[in-house]
């Protein structure tokens, strides 16, 4: 219609002026806030109306059925923010687990930070470092999820015992293992922007007046654009904020190192075992490991691979979230099979500090 209307004479250019500047007075904002709920969601289970059963499933209060994601039709965002309010509560129910079922503690990193910067922390049970026999540390892959989980969507549609690392704890006690579990996505906090952040004044630039009028000028009609996108796909414009890091720990390398540095090679441990799922890893492959990789075979079956890294056999699961449950046994057979190996073996396993050097030499 805008097509036709400016190929007119001048009263169809008035129409166009008309129908432009009406446009232009429609705020998306509070359009769009008519159509999508506000952005506000319970801060617990209970709330949600939800609970974990004896089996460990996610099932709803009154109905006993899973968790729907769909909760409200053709609102993908809501559902979107919902699910993530929801993982952040699941996120401190298994932190809560790690300390009232896996009996382990809460260590704040970095060791020596001062009461107003920002932290992370990491979870250890009572003989970690004191254990002289052996040590279990256990690293989550990228993304959500946190300590002591796997898979943040398998704890919501599936149990608990397959998304999280609760029964490689439970089992690793039993069988006399310290047990250390990293927290590498916790890298930053995040602080709401002041006023000054958010609308930075053009007075205190250093440029000349007339540039910055020229540059303004430029950048006046695509910021229009941006604007008028951004209030379309984000209609409720929650709170802008910024990251400050965790010193030491501002990436899941940095902070696997810093746990290394002062924690696992002061830990009296002969024997340290490392379970690390997906990019968690990626700082042991060139140690003497064994990757179990999703894949149609069997469990344990040799799988090829193009890239010269350790050996890789078959987690028994096409689904690549799956593979740590589903390889569960094998992993504690490996374990007990490299024990055995190492007592009848003098190589000396290679440091930290050595695959280092020869990661930054490649």
């Amino acid at each position: 219609m805008m097509a036709q209307l400016q190929q007119g004479g001048p009263d169809e250019k008035e129409k166009t002026t008309a129908l432009k500047d009406l446009l232009s007075r429609i705020d998306l904002d509070e359009l769009m806030k008519k159509d999508e709920p506000p952005l506000e969601f319970p801060d617990t289970l209970e709330g949600f109306e939800y609970v974990f059963n004896e089996k460990g499933q996610l099932r709803h209060i009154k109905t006993g059925e899973p968790f729907v994601f769909n909760y409200r039709e053709d609102l993908h965002r809501w559902n979107q923010k919902r699910y993530e309010a929801l993982g952040e509560i699941i996120t401190k129910y298994v932190y809560e687990l790690l300390q009232k079922e896996c009996h382990l503690k809460k260590v704040t990193l970095p060791v020596d930070a001062t009461e107003s910067e920002p932290k992370s922390f990491i979870f250890m049970s009572e003989d970690a470092l004191t254990n002289p026999d052996k040590l279990m540390v256990l690293i989550h892959g990228n993304g959500v999820v946190r300590a002591g989980q796997w898979a943040r969507r398998l704890i919501i549609n599936e149990d608990l015992d397959s998304g999280t690392q609760i029964p490689y704890i439970k089992r690793a006690t039993e069988e006399g293992y310290g047990v250390i579990v990293l927290n590498p996505n916790e890298n930053y906090i995040e602080v709401e922007k002041t006023k000054a952040q958010v609308q930075p004044s053009s007075d205190s630039s250093d440029e000349p007046a007339e540039k910055r009028e020229r540059k303004d000028k430029i950048q006046k009609e695509p910021k229009k654009r941006r604007d008028f996108y951004e209030k379309y796909r984000n209609p409720q414009k929650e709170k802008e904020t910024t990251q400050m890091y965790i010193r030491d720990n501002g990436s899941p390398e940095e902070h696997t190192i810093y746990v290394w540095d002062h924690f696992i090679s002061q830990s009296a441990a002969e024997n340290v075992f490392f379970v690390a799922h997906s990019y968690g890893g990626l700082a042991f492959v060139e140690l003497n490991c064994c990757n179990w990789v999703s894949s149609s075979e069997p469990l344990d079956t040799p799988v090829e691979s193009m890239l010269p890294d350790c050996p890789r056999v078959s987690a028994g699961t096409e689904r690549h979230e799956l593979t740590s449950w589903k390889s569960f046994p094998s992993i504690f057979k490996f374990f007990s099979e490299a024990m055995e190996a190492k007592n009848s073996s003098v190589k000396q396993t290679p440091t930290r500090r050595s695959n280092r050097i020869k990661y930054e030499e490649l």
